[in-house]
């Protein structure tokens, strides 16, 4: 019976071992200037960023389907 037992218990604890390591702190205060880099950043490029920001804003901010043209594509 303890030899069917023991794979389940190396398992649990190799998952506990391996889910331990996702939970992680909060950047502290010495580390936040190496988080606010531009090299950090998701976006690589800032002119691409802009762009993708004005076309959803465009597309956010369009309202309504009557009155002078605009469907949101920020053409007008």
């Amino acid at each position: 019976m303890t030899s069917a037992f023991a794979p389940r218990l190396a398992a649990a604890a190799l998952a506990a071992t391996l889910l331990g390591g996702c939970a992680f702190a909060p950047p502290q205060p010495w580390e936040r200037g190496l988080l606010a880099k531009p090299e950090m950043t998701m976006e690589s490029d800032p002119l691409e960023q802009r762009f993708t920001q004005h076309i959803y804003s465009s597309k956010e901010a369009a309202s309504g389907g009557y009155g002078v043209g605009g469907g949101g594509c920020g053409c007008n």
